[in-house]
């Protein structure tokens, strides 16, 4: 879930800085951070701001997303302390 996290905050850093898509980096972070905030889009509209040389986005999509996966992995992490301590 870390992994995920680490992605997501790429590509919300990315889109907040209005890095260049036609990177292979950024085009990859895109690409696979795609499917992780999938479930998530349509709740909000993205608020752009379109400046002289980039245009930044704000993608509430991908914030709730980095919320949920965190709170799913703090469950997932719950669950095997409940399960892995020793009952007497």
């Amino acid at each position: 879930m870390g992994i995920i996290e680490v992605i997501l905050a790429f590509r919300l850093i990315f889109k907040l800085l209005g890095a260049n898509p036609g990177n292979t980096f950024v085009s990859l972070i895109y690409t696979i951070s795609k499917t992780f905030i999938a479930t998530f889009s349509g709740i909000f509209r993205s608020a752009v701001n379109k400046g002289i040389e980039t245009k930044s986005v704000l993608e509430p999509t991908t914030i709730i997303a980095m919320i949920v996966y965190a709170l799913i992995a703090y469950g997932v992490v719950r669950l095997i302390e409940i399960f892995s301590t020793n009952k007497h």
